[in-house]
């Protein structure tokens, strides 16, 4: 079964799926290594590690498309794929789910900011008309070569227009055939509760946990238990990743050794087991030689 399917499947049971903000093949592993069933690839994760600045749009589709192979060359987990606006208008769109998709997303999702975006938690976004991205999604779901490609639309209308108005581009979302709905930056309690009793129980929903945003943070099972598909942390591990850091480097520069420190880290050994050294070193015994695998 791909990925794609595989995905399609899962986010159509009962229990939620939770799927970890990762922005590299490092990240998928470990997931992959802590039972996770899918990832999500965050754009901003990408921006923040990548570039070492904010999510502002700064990431190029072929920036995005290089991660994603990279990744699907180490796990075959089904990939959520953060795409941005789709970098530019539906034809733009449309070469966007091109190459993910043939570089290995199992779920591409658009969003209806105009450029240049920024994260979804941040202030001052500003968007494309409700026909213009009721166009982008159409053009999505005409690019795709599989079916099982899931298309997830998502509005930031809630931050611009007003919590109504989103609602309005979410019912025209599901219209345009998106496969998943995604409504960024809910603002209360009240708004998440109200969004998954009045939007169609017929469309999964995903909806997104920010440390710090401008979402009330919800545990999985309660989140489940309200009708949400999907959950995703998607800037959680860099943010876990900064604070670690941050602690290492400042321990560093006051001891000038990590001797103390040893215990806060995989040593040398343990991360060639984690990243399955000596397997790749046999493999590469057997070509030498140019015996049979």
């Amino acid at each position: 079964m791909t990925a794609q399917k595989t995905l399609r499947e899962r986010i159509f049971r009962d229990n939620i799926l939770l799927a970890p903000g990762i922005f590299d093949a490092f990240g998928a592993m470990m997931a992959e290594r802590a039972g996770f069933e899918a990832l999500y690839l965050s754009g901003a994760s990408i921006a923040y590690t990548k570039l070492g600045r904010p999510d502002i749009g700064l990431i190029t589709a072929e920036e995005l498309a290089n991660v994603v192979g990279t990744i699907r060359e180490r796990t075959g987990l089904p990939l959520i794929v953060d795409a941005d606006t789709g970098f530019g208008n539906a034809l733009n769109v449309q070469r966007t789910v091109k190459i993910l998709e043939r570089n290995g997303a199992s779920a591409i999702q658009i969003e209806d900011q105009s450029l240049p975006k920024r994260c979804g938690h941040l202030k001052g976004k500003t968007l494309i008309s409700p026909e213009e991205m009721n166009g982008k999604i159409r053009a999505a779901l005409d690019a795709r070569r599989d079916d099982n490609t899931i298309i997830i639309a998502r509005t930031d209308a809630i931050a611009v227009e007003g919590y109504e108005s989103a609602l309005d581009r979410a019912h025209g979302y599901i219209e345009a055939g998106a496969d998943v709905l995604f409504v960024e930056a809910f603002e209360s309690n009240e708004q998440i509760n109200h969004a998954i009793s009045t939007l169609d129980k017929k469309i999964p929903q995903l909806v997104n946990m920010v440390e710090g945003g401008q979402t009330p943070l919800m545990p999985a099972d309660k989140l489940e238990r309200l009708g949400f598909s999907i959950v995703i942390f998607p800037g959680a591990l860099v943010r876990v990743i900064a604070h670690a850091a941050d602690q290492y480097f400042r321990f560093l520069k006051s001891n000038g050794s990590t001797i103390d420190y040893q215990n806060n880290m995989f040593d040398f050994n343990e991360l060639n087991v984690l990243l399955g050294t000596d397997n790749m070193l046999e493999l590469g015994k057997k070509y030498e030689g140019g015996g049979e695998i």
